[in-house]
């Protein structure tokens, strides 16, 4: 009978699948002691694993070890609600610009240079009201952002109505052939009325009837004019924005207004 052949180079022993599970074992039973010892804190232990950290790096309630007394960190977590007022400390803005020392500097000789173009405004639009023979008729101011225009409201419409009466027509002709020298700034034109509440008129309310008021003005302008209407805003502000007490006649009459407002070429609109 034949004999069959030893494989030469068999290794002697366990098989070597016994060692990789013992391997792993060993490793599972680290694992388990390892969890067990972790389930356990020593208080001991732990009190003495956080003073070595705080003497380290300076972030517990001791501080000022190894950073020094600064405004956040060496004194406690807690100085993080004052990170607004240390970051302007470094000179800084908030979003990490530097801030100028004379912005506010800058920003003073902006304004002025603002209320002196509505100063040279001002002073054309009010040689124009005077060629138009509008004195008295029209009230002229200015910020530093425009100069305004100001209607009485009884000479443009009746009670409760946004109609424009006939008596206003050759005012607002003589206003349109003025507000055309402007014709590249932008207008807008505000409606007012006083606190009185309406009732049994086609506007239900003060709100409806200074949007009204201030849209029948804007149509004729641009009916009349070569004024471009994308340059020409209106708005009703009812009684919210009064000039006068509304507990008297006078205060209610000067109240009911429309305003036009021409802006020059600084302006922020």
């Amino acid at each position: 009978m034949a004999k069959r052949k030893k494989q030469e180079g068999q290794p002697k022993g366990s098989p070597l699948w016994m060692n990789t599970f013992a391997d792993l074992m060993n490793l599972l039973l680290c694992f388990f002691v390892m969890l067990f010892a972790m389930s356990t804190v020593d208080a001991q232990k732990f009190e003495l694993i956080a003073a070595s950290f705080n003497e380290t790096f300076s972030i517990f309630s001791a501080g000022a070890t190894a950073i020094g007394d600064g405004v956040l960190i060496s004194n406690g977590v807690s100085q993080l609600n004052e990170l607004d007022q240390y970051i302007n400390s470094t000179g800084k803005a908030n979003d990490g610009d530097i801030v100028p020392e004379d912005l506010q500097e800058i920003e003073e000789k902006i304004q002025q240079a603002k209320i002196e173009e509505s100063e040279k405004l001002a002073e054309k639009v009010e040689e124009a009201v005077t060629e138009q023979n509008l004195e008295g008729v029209v009230d002229i101011e200015f910020t530093s952002q425009y100069v305004e225009l100001t209607l009485q409201g009884a000479l443009l419409f009746d009670s409760g109505s946004a109609v424009l009466k006939e008596e206003s027509v050759p005012v607002l002709d003589k206003l349109g052939i003025m507000l055309e020298r402007y014709a590249e700034s932008v207008i807008e034109i505000e409606g007012h009325t006083d606190n009185v509440p309406m009732s049994g008129a086609k506007y239900s309310n003060n709100d409806e009837l200074s949007s009204g008021r201030a849209l029948s003005v804007f149509n004729y302008l641009i009916d009349h004019t070569n004024l471009d209407p994308s340059m020409v805003k209106h708005a009703g502000r009812g009684e919210y924005a009064p000039i006068a007490d509304n507990s008297t006649s006078e205060g209610r009459a000067m109240n009911r207004r429309v305003e036009i407002r021409i802006y020059h070429s600084l302006s922020s609109y």
